[in-house]
């Protein structure tokens, strides 16, 4: 298994999607409100190399409890700017459009991590820091400390992509195997 430590080079850009790493460094949390007001006000951070989580951790006590990943779908319309900037990483859940896909090609790479697994994320990170915390815990940017954080490349800077690969297939199946319910048999 790779290890990538952030903010990411060029090294990310090799990934294939499928192949499962470990991320350490330094993250931000972002969810919708917050890309809103980024685009407003310009980055709090340096986005050169950085790594986006699509998160809105629940933290208590100056630490975080559970941190994980929302939909990142919802993001599609609001990525591009960030990818222009210069972020290298987004981590989510459940993909991105295929123009997103597109807008990843030879500049950057989204991890998927699975929903559900909020403990073990929050397990693997370190508050340091906020932005926009008028924004609310959900949607405020949360600066973490990650520690080999497992994830799987899911949209890589080719145009792999395990979300449409695995669409495909179902598709594919379902129009050549038809699958009777059980009952029918």
């Amino acid at each position: 298994m790779k290890h990538f430590q952030a903010p990411l080079g060029d090294e990310v850009l090799t990934l294939k999607a499928g192949e499962m790493v470990t991320l350490s460094g330094t993250v931000y949390t972002a969810r919708d409100e917050a890309h809103l007001k980024i685009m407003e006000e310009g980055f709090p951070f340096d986005p050169k190399g950085a790594v986006i989580y699509h998160c809105g951790p629940v933290v208590f006590d100056n630490r975080i409890v559970v941190a994980g990943p929302t939909t990142s779908a919802r993001m599609n319309r609001l990525t591009r700017f960030m990818l222009d900037a210069g972020i290298r990483g987004i981590i989510g859940k459940g993909g991105m459009s295929s123009e997103v896909r597109e807008q990843l090609k030879g500049r950057a790479v989204y991890f998927a991590f699975t929903g559900g697994c909020a403990n073990l994320a929050a397990a693997r990170m370190r508050l340091t820091g906020v932005h926009y915390p008028d924004l609310g815990m959900a949607e405020a940017v949360w600066v973490i400390e990650l520690d080999k954080l497992p994830l799987t490349v899911a949209m890589d800077a080719h145009g792999g992509d395990l979300f449409a690969a695995v669409e495909r297939n179902a598709h594919f199946r379902v129009c050549i195997q038809p699958v009777r319910p059980a009952y029918e048999t």
